[in-house]
């Protein structure tokens, strides 16, 4: 039932408004004056509030700023005995639904209480959306507890706050997007658009047009024109993944964006000017392209001022579980199927395999799995052949081939050191050309 406050001093009349309100079958509360008014407007979920202009401790026009300030969900409906220009046009500035004359708008109230518990909902049903939304591209959304993937995310919330342009590097699959999101939703934009391409997924003038927009004849088929992603994002924030995709030539109109804060539109001669964050993404080696050529290096330290490598899922062994649960949980409910446990050897088989698709290639099994499992377990046989024959093999030849176990304890050791090359030679009291070559030897990526 909606809720309505009637602020009113005058008690007969509040009491009859009150009546009338009720008979509809609204829920009506009263308050005599501007404190006990907001004081119930804390306790309790209101709709709309129909105010008196004239109140024995202030003005219901000043007051419509106050509850519009605290609770912007919530409609205001000014009363007044005698109406007046000026008091209208304030009232309304201040954020008023509506501002009527007692007595010769009577007829209009419940219309109007109508249409205003109609804004009112909506604005209350965007706000739990943006709060759902906020929820899932939080930092909190971001599954593992391992030091690799915490001292990411301690980064990435550390540049949140920032308007400062941020490179997101790491395998395909290990999670650049959902970080980006998170930083956005923790920055002071938040509440402005996100917008996302991919730049290995179009041609250098799609993408040019994509990225940029066009104007009308531009191109054969620009029969209109058109607003590109930086502008769609203006004042709030664009992610460019697989940037090292990126064409030289639209490196450079990127390069122009991140100093001046300009591009020009395909086909158009004047410049645009925009204020968007950028957030980047990268499986390659942008040093390698340098080298190559194959990428701008004045655009690489600009891109790059905050850079953020995130670890494969072979580097965070200790967050396969979480994670195999997380989706586990998210594909039964999918599918209508439930889980009462997970056998450790399912989880087992998941530890001993290599990862290369790291977080997609994990939900992609654990969907897979979901779908085959009949009764309410998962086994290793739910799992993919190649799962399935790792998890046993590999066990036997751990335990009895030296050169297994050498490679498995290399890993580790990589594992531990995030990577760090130079630290795991030191630690496994070998040189380093020693551990270059056995890493070759023993294929460890």
């Amino acid at each position: 039932m909606n809720k309505i406050l009637i602020i009113d001093d005058e008690e007969k009349l509040r009491g009859l408004l009150a009546r009338i309100i009720n008979l509809e079958g609204f829920e009506v509360i009263e308050a005599g004056d501007c404190k006990s008014g907001l004081k119930k407007l804390d306790l309790q979920d209101i709709d709309v509030v129909l105010c008196d202009v004239k109140l024995p401790d202030g003005n219901g026009v000043e007051l419509t700023l106050q509850i519009k300030e605290k609770h912007p969900s919530v409609e205001v409906i000014l009363l007044t005995a005698y109406g007046n220009i000026p008091d209208g046009v304030q009232a309304i500035k201040n954020g008023a639904f509506d501002y009527i004359i007692k007595g010769d708008d009577n007829n209009r109230i419940i219309p109007l209480l109508n249409r205003a518990i109609e804004k009112s909902s909506l604005a209350k049903r965007v706000k739990t959306l943006e709060q759902q939304l906020s929820k899932k591209y939080s930092f909190d959304s971001i599954i593992g507890k391992s030091k690799t993937i915490q001292a990411a995310m301690e980064l990435a919330n550390k540049v949140a706050a920032t308007d400062t342009s941020v490179l997101l590097t790491g395998e395909t699959g290990t999670g650049k997007e959902v970080f980006a999101q998170a930083i956005h939703q923790n920055s002071n934009r938040a509440n402005k658009n996100f917008v996302a391409i991919n730049c290995s997924a179009f041609s250098k003038e799609l993408l040019e047009s994509e990225m940029f927009g066009h104007k009308t004849g531009a191109f054969t088929g620009a029969v209109k024109d058109k607003k590109g992603l930086f502008e769609e994002a203006n004042g709030g924030a664009i992610f460019l993944d697989e940037l090292g995709e990126m064409n030289l030539e639209l490196q450079a109109k990127l390069l122009r964006v991140l100093e001046t804060g300009e591009f020009i539109k395909v086909g158009e001669t004047k410049a645009t000017k925009v204020n968007v964050r950028i957030i980047a993404a990268t499986n390659r080696d942008l040093q390698q392209e340098i080298e190559a050529g194959h990428f701008r290096q004045d655009l690489f330290y600009r891109i790059s001022v905050f850079q953020i490598q995130l670890p494969a899922l072979r580097e965070r062994i200790a967050d396969i579980e979480l994670l195999a649960r997380h989706f586990a949980t998210a594909f039964a409910i999918k599918t209508n199927k439930k889980i009462t446990s997970i056998n450790p050897a399912f989880i087992e088989a998941l530890k001993q395999h290599t990862w290369n698709g790291n977080i997609r290639e994990l939900k992609n099994v654990m969907e897979r799995s979901i779908i085959l499992m009949e009764k309410d377990e998962l086994t290793v046989g739910h799992l993919p052949y190649e799962l399935q024959h790792f998890s046993t093999s590999q066990k036997q030849l751990s335990a009895f081939d030296l050169a297994s176990a050498e490679k498995v304890h290399i890993q580790k050791v990589l594992n531990y050191t995030n990577g760090n090359k130079t630290e795991t030679a030191k630690l496994l009291n070998i040189g380093l050309t020693t551990l270059y070559r056995k890493i070759e030897e023993y294929k460890i990526s």
